[in-house]
């Protein structure tokens, strides 16, 4: 995936800094997004659920938000549905610190904050015009801000290897020029409750000024950020929060509160953090008189524009927003949820290839699906696997000839009956021999000077056998050419079977088309995990569709083949009908530069000590050349009524010792 090859924190440790912005991941901009590329959604989901889980040393759900699920739960982590490789790294940070929340927040505590506040809090806010109401919103959010970074630290102390990940988190919803202006500014400066919840919860901006508030400073040697992992608990960071909420009371003045700070109260949210960030600033002496002009170092607060000001409104909304835990991700829909899970469980993954080979030397990305199942087939997905084909079983007119099924393994059966040989060992016992085990016969002739009472037992047994069938699964396969490669694929399959210690893989290749054409290799059939009733029911839904992008699926799963050696013999067999082609909006492969590559890809496959067979499925010879400058002498043509003959090749060549 891109987002372990980018210039994110995901390269680990590097200085990055985003500036882009994600509020469609977030789900900020509430708008209706179409198209999305699931299989991206659900390798995110799966990267950023390992570094949850190794962080937090527990199995923590992540999960797509599909229900209004939005905030942490005390049980999983709630992702929003807008992943994508620039703002994964966000995305991570965000999901590590919901998850050090399921890990280490006391959920109870905090779902029931009212019984855990002193009724003397609860009358002087009522003096100053909060009522029981309000004051627990106030408190909630001092609450979250100094829980956030109590668990904070804990991850940054005990896994500083993902602080990177928090800092893209922290430069979106904190970091940011407008609130490191406007605390430098003359906003925020009256004794009210805005000004107080937006000073504290940018405490740890290196721009606070700890004079601009009465009790600012009191507030700051209160929580002690330098020193929070001395809060060991929730119900510690409540203790400190409680004493700050008294803190602001005491210094709020009656005059200041306006009606639109009481309503404000209520959807008030904001936080960051930064955690066990160190100052050098010590208590002095309180700076007497709300509304001081003249910044910590002396110099004078600016003002802000009415532009300026509505930015930094929003921004401080977003931080309110995070700090509360109300941030509203955009959802996945029930069928694309449906879908993803399905994926998933195909094991549908992309890998980068062709780098080099496009005029502009990027990678595409190639769909690899390892495993066909029933639901990917009623998901309707992939056009070269879908119930359409299903559903169309048994019709002269449609797309294929579904026979080959049963062809197929009718005619295994026969070819498998020669292989049953392969699982037997032949065991050859040759006595008279000067060394080896005693042979209890002949110890009757050491007496006679006879030294030969030896016997040897030689065991002669085939080599464990590893077969990949690669069918191109174009639309110019559509046909004979499919019908027969597929009977001679369900027939090798059936003789393996019965031969018991050959390995057969079976994929197809062709292009999937979603926001962006991609090529695309399904692993129909794998003997190590299938049984064969699969090929009963599954097979049939398998067709032809898109393009040949020949070398780039074998590169793509160049890694899952299996190198042959000195005991297993290891076996690539191509079915093609044409030379290499795919296109993209960004992805140019055919002529040369796609022979090339298929060329090297099939080298490097040499290389593991596979032997390769390429067979050229077509009624004609026009394009045997092109064919065999990509396989060299393995490349055979063969007519595709006589398939059946591929068969019965590999079969004299399972039986060779």
């Amino acid at each position: 995936m891109n987002y372990l090859n980018n210039n994110n924190f995901s390269s680990f440790w590097s200085d990055y800094r985003d500036t882009k912005s994600v509020d469609a991941l977030l789900g900020i901009e509430e708008k209706k997004h179409t198209g999305r590329d699931l299989i991206a959604l659900a390798s995110y989901r799966r990267a950023i659920s390992n570094f949850v889980n190794i962080v937090s040393g527990k199995s923590i759900p992540v999960e797509f938000n599909s229900k209004n699920n939005s905030y942490t739960d005390g049980e999983k982590v709630v992702l929003g549905a807008n992943l994508n490789d620039e703002n994964f790294d966000i995305a991570v940070g965000l999901a590590l610190h919901e998850g050090s929340h399921v890990l280490l927040s006391d959920f109870k505590l905090l779902c029931n904050l009212s019984t855990h506040i002193p009724g003397e809090i609860y009358v002087k806010a009522d003096t100053l015009g909060f009522n029981r109401s309000t004051a627990e919103i106030h408190i909630k959010r001092i609450l979250n801000y100094i829980e956030d970074r109590r668990i904070d630290y804990y991850i940054f102390n005990t896994s500083p290897g993902y602080k990177g990940y928090y800092h893209s988190m922290y430069d979106k919803y904190f970091y940011s020029k407008s609130v490191d202006k406007a605390l430098r500014s003359s906003e925020y400066r009256n004794e009210d409750w805005n000004s107080y919840d937006f000073r504290l919860i940018n405490l740890h901006n290196s721009n606070r000024q700890l004079n601009a508030l009465n009790g600012l400073r009191t507030i700051w040697n209160e929580i002690k950020l330098s020193n929070i992992s001395r809060l060991t608990s929730s119900k510690d960071a409540l203790s400190v929060a409680l004493r700050v909420y008294e803190i602001i009371l005491d210094n709020i003045k009656p005059a200041a509160i306006s009606d639109s700070t009481k309503a404000g109260g209520e959807s008030d949210n904001t936080t960051k953090s930064d955690a066990g960030e160190t100052s050098s600033e010590q208590t002095s002496s309180e700076q007497t008189g709300g509304g001081n002009n003249l910044n910590d170092d002396g110099t004078e607060a600016g003002s802000l524009s009415d532009r300026q000001k509505s930015i930094t409104e929003t921004a401080f909304g977003k931080q309110k927003d995070f700090v509360d835990g109300n941030l509203k991700k955009t959802q996945l829909s029930k069928a694309d949820t449906r879908n993803m899970q399905t994926l998933e469980e195909s094991g549908a993954t992309y890998e980068e290839v062709g780098e080099g080979v496009n005029w502009n030397s990027e990678k595409v990305k190639c769909l690899v699906v390892r495993n066909l199942t029933a639901n990917l087939i009623n998901s309707d997905v992939f056009s070269c696997a879908s119930s359409y084909s299903m559903k169309s079983y048994g019709d002269p007119d449609g797309w294929c000839d579904y026979n080959f099924v049963e062809e197929g393994l009718r005619l295994g059966n026969v070819l498998g009956k020669k292989l049953k040989v392969r699982s037997e060992d032949r065991v050859t016992k040759y006595s008279r021999k000067n060394s080896g085990k005693i042979d209890k016969r002949m110890l009757a002739e050491l007496g006679f000077g006879n030294a030969n009472v030896f016997s040897q037992t030689l065991v002669d047994s085939y080599n464990k056998a590893y077969v990949h069938l690669s069918i191109d699964a174009s639309g110019s396969m559509t046909g004979t050419n499919w019908n027969q490669a597929m009977t001679s694929a369900v027939a090798m399959i059936k003789a393996c079977d019965m031969a018991g210690n050959i390995d057969v893989v079976v994929s197809i290749r062709s292009t999937h088309s979603n926001s962006n054409e991609v090529p695309l290799i399904l692993v129909a059939y794998d003997s190590r995990k299938d049984k064969l009733t699969k090929v009963r029911t599954l097979f049939k839904a398998l067709r032809t569709a898109g393009t040949t992008p020949e070398g780039l699926c074998f590169e793509a799963i160049a890694k899952d083949l299996i190198p042959g050696n000195l005991k297993q013999d290891s076996y690539f067999i191509n079915y093609s009908d044409g030379a290499p082609m795919f296109s993209s909006k960004n992805y140019y492969y055919r002529g040369e530069r796609a022979l090339q590559h298929t060329k090297k890809q099939v080298r490097n496959m040499k290389n593991l000590g596979l032997k390769v067979m390429s067979y050229f499925i077509s009624d004609g010879d026009y394009g045997m050349e092109s064919f065999k400058t990509m396989y060299g002498k393995d490349a055979q043509f063969i007519n595709p009524t006589n398939m059946m003959e591929v068969a019965r090749t590999m079969n004299k060549k399972f039986l060779e010792k």
